[in-house]
């Protein structure tokens, strides 16, 4: 039997096959997955500064403007209706400041009989406000700006040295910044079911925030990003991960018995032209408005000092008692506070209540002061 052979292995062939296989050095690992870790977030900001950047307004051609406009003084343009008696006839100048998501052909939410407007002189002007409609976008606006801009169009209009605002929803809000930048410029105003902002300071801990918690909770996140988080405020609400603020998209969620009851009478009313309100961007008229209702106030309206000593202009606060947007609580609260507006509470309404049969009329009575109350 042959002996087995034996093979040599050389020392450096030993070496080959008993060495361990290299490992990453941890700190240099460390070092690439740093640098990762920093272009994943570079990358993840300029996103989010692309997707919390609001485009530029939605431009149209001059020459699909419908309505008159006037130039206000900032260069801006500012379109406008008329209706009621002819303006040099009128005894009762009235300027209309219409709501959320709305324009100037929603000076329908106090349409008044034919017979009251010409054996009382009623004249009125609705306009769009900034960013609606055929209005010009207002980049800087603020709770005063829109007070000067309802001076300027009435002075431009000729309305004469004093004249009526009447405000719907958060156009009533609007009338607050009259009464605070142009008491001597008003004859009288009326606040319809104006939204309330949670975060006045004359408002009781307890009672605004009773009120804040009867709305939905996807509107809750909302205000909160529109008072805390302005700039958030377009992300918000274009974003798909958590639901908008509700208004946006027409919820009947947030309808009370009776404006779930008027809307589609209101829907009838404004489908010729609801394509017209946001056709400069949702940013520039409904965003906007939400920070400007939410956001933070020059002022707080509580502390309006009665400009009207002789009680010889009328101011009047119209609220329902069921509107589930605007809680009663807190609007009797600041009616409370300034008891020398006159507050009036309807029985049954919600936030919608003018347009009901025979609401209209008497809201512009009380204001001119052919009669109290409904």
């Amino acid at each position: 039997m042959a002996a087995g052979t034996s093979r040599k292995i050389s020392a450096a062939s030993a070496r080959a096959h008993t060495r361990r296989p290299k490992t990453m050095n941890p700190s240099k690992f460390s070092g690439i997955f740093k640098k990762v870790l920093l272009v994943c977030f570079v990358g993840f900001l300029a996103w989010f500064y692309q997707a919390a950047r609001p485009p530029p307004p939605k431009t149209f051609p001059v020459t699909a403007v419908t309505a008159p406009r006037i130039q206000l003084k900032d260069g801006r343009y500012l379109a406008y209706k008329e209706l009621g008696v002819p303006k040099d006839k009128a005894k009762h100048k009235i300027v209309f400041v219409h709501g959320f998501d709305s324009c100037r052909h929603d000076v329908s939410a106090i349409t008044l009989s034919p017979d009251f407007v010409e054996s009382s002189g009623i004249y009125i002007v609705s306009f769009d406000r900034p960013g609606y409609g055929e209005s010009d976008p207002n980049p800087n606006q603020t709770v005063k700006s829109i007070a000067f801009d309802i001076e300027d169009l009435a002075d431009q209009l000729a309305l004469g040295s004093r004249f009526y605002v009447v405000g719907f929803s958060l156009g009533g809000q609007v009338v607050w910044s009259c009464l605070k930048y142009i008491p001597h410029r008003l004859e009288g105003a009326a606040l319809i079911a104006p939204p309330v902002n949670y975060w006045w300071p004359c408002l009781p801990s307890n009672l605004s925030e009773e009120g804040f918690k009867q709305y939905l909770p996807q509107d809750q996140w909302a205000l909160r990003v529109a008072h805390y988080m302005p700039w958030l405020n377009y992300w918000w609400n274009t974003q798909k991960l958590f639901p908008r603020f509700s208004l946006i998209d027409h919820s009947p969620k947030v309808l009370s018995r009776q404006d779930a009851e008027l809307i589609p009478r209101i829907y009838s009313i404004r489908k010729e032209y609801m394509a017209q309100v946001r056709q400069q961007g949702e940013f520039e008229s409904l965003h906007r408005d939400i920070e400007f209702v939410f956001g933070n106030w020059e002022f707080d309206p509580t502390d309006l000092k009665n400009t009207f000593p002789e009680n010889e202009r009328s101011i009047h606060l119209w609220q329902g008692d069921e509107d589930r947007l605007v809680p009663a609580t807190l609007q009797r609260h600041i009616a409370q506070q300034l008891p020398w507006i006159q507050y009036h509470e309807v029985s049954g309404a919600g936030h919608m209540f003018t347009f009901g049969d025979g609401i209209a009329d008497p809201i512009i009575r009380a204001l001119i002061g052919e009669e109290k109350g409904l």
